[in-house]
């Protein structure tokens, strides 16, 4: 649709009635914000004509960029052929081809594909599937859940609880369910906590119905790495002490970090797998990956059922999407694309290290992240990477923060040009924002 209406106009409008995610309502009423009027590639365009480079690939969901001319195709033509339809008693080939071949690209011993609407409900379901099916395995007081502080597994309330950024969950806190969350894991602390991780395990097996973590990389925490070697040792842990080892891909999958998944970098397979953002691209789309023997934990009779099913849960469009988004992968080589860019990034941030005010940094694949000297409140209420937002809009990105850290998240399929460029534009920024 052509934008109609004068810039002031969708501003003034949006004041009027729009509450934005994630933003104050004191400081979104005096800011200045950009007018999305379209989108290709690795960037966007203000209704001004401002063009900006999309450094976190919009929330880290358009690993192929914007307006990818094959999706757009696809979109299309299953639109006109079948947009909409439950997934309750009924299938449909996109569904049914799309399980199949993610099973395929999947951590092996994956087996069965539960469908949802976005990466927070993937999470959301793993959680029932995990305390349901202790529950029918004679384990009943197997309700628990053990995750990292820092941690992010979306917004519902489930994925609230499992989450550890306090922020998040503070508000809530009265009614989440119980979640033990290890000792945050500073930036050269993860041993200290995945052995406490490891004697909470070995401690409360009886009442863990599993563990949950983002694999090698936690997103909302600040971009925090840790070695492949934890989680290998975390997946063994589970297996011997019986608990489920649940693991959120829904940031770190679809080649983010330079493996397909996450997960391939310690060789592991969990029991489940969330999915979410880049699977399906276009359109809010999710799946719960789960071993057979999970899957087998609900037969025996209609009371064993998963009750649960978001209403356009398994998408004919959404799904349609997500088999196109694989088959890019393999004809573009996207994962060998993040192989040959990653060193331009790490470069980048290794010179950004140097800077005035900045404490450390950190990357792997097609991320880098940088922690500011803490400003205002500190943490992610910090002000720091805020003024190297706004020094990036005045040079052409839009380089949202997390609180006191900076990141680039690009498209993966990001041009070298547009790369150096928006890497140039960060090291800038941070500069300026320092003076």
């Amino acid at each position: 649709m052509t934008t109609t209406r004068a810039r002031r106009d969708i501003v003034d409008l949006d004041r009027a009635r729009v509450w934005h995610p994630y933003t104050s309502i004191d400081a979104w009423e005096k800011t200045e914000p950009i007018v999305v009027t379209r989108a290709e590639g690795s960037a966007f365009w203000d209704a001004d004509g401002t063009r900006y480079l999309d450094g976190n690939s919009s929330w880290w969901v358009a690993a192929l960029g914007h307006g990818h001319p094959r999706l757009l195709r696809v979109l299309r033509e299953q639109a006109e052929v079948l947009a909409h339809v439950s997934l309750a008693g009924v299938t449909h080939e996109p569904a049914a081809a799309l399980a199949e071949e993610l099973i395929a690209v999947a951590p092996r011993g994956l087996s069965r594909v539960f469908y949802t609407d976005n990466g927070s409900s993937s999470v959301e379901v793993a959680v029932k599937i995990a305390v349901q099916a202790w529950r029918q395995r004679g384990a009943p007081k197997k309700t628990r859940f053990l995750a990292l502080d820092g941690a992010f597994h979306g917004d519902t309330l489930g994925a609230t609880s499992l989450g550890g950024v306090d922020v998040f969950r503070r508000p809530f806190a009265d009614i989440v369910f119980d979640c033990v969350h290890a000792p945050f894991p500073s930036a050269d602390a993860y041993e200290r906590a995945f052995a406490t991780i490891a004697a909470m395990v070995e401690r409360d097996k009886d009442t863990l119905a599993a563990v949950v973590v983002e694999p090698i990389v936690q997103g909302a925490a600040g971009m925090r790495v840790y070695e492949p070697r934890f989680l290998s040792e975390l997946r063994e842990l589970t297996r011997k002490n019986d608990v489920l080892f649940i693991v959120d891909e829904v940031f770190a999958g679809y080649g983010r970090t330079g493996r397909m998944w996450a997960c391939d970098h310690a060789g592991v397979t969990p029991d489940v797998m969330c999915l979410g953002k880049a699977f399906s691209s276009l359109v809010p789309m999710g799946a719960t990956l789960v071993t057979e023997d999970v899957f087998d934990a609900f037969r025996g009779g209609k009371d064993r059922a998963l009750y649960y099913g978001h209403t356009f849960c398994g998408n004919p469009i959404g799904a349609a999407l997500a088999r196109e988004v694989l088959a890019i992968y393999r004809d573009e080589a996207v994962v060998a694309q993040v192989e040959a860019k990653a060193p331009r990034i790490r470069a980048a941030f290794d010179r950004i290290a140097a800077l005035p005010g900045v404490e450390r940094v950190r990357s792997i694949g097609m991320i880098g992240a940088a922690d500011l000297a803490p400003s205002g409140a500190g943490g992610y209420l910090g002000d720091a990477g805020w003024r190297v937002y706004e020094e990036g809009k005045k040079r052409g990105a839009y380089l949202r923060p997390l609180g006191d850290t900076v990141y680039v998240c690009p498209p993966l399929v990001i041009g070298d040009a547009d790369l150096d460029a928006l890497l140039g534009i960060l090291e800038e920024s941070v500069r300026a924002a320092r003076r």
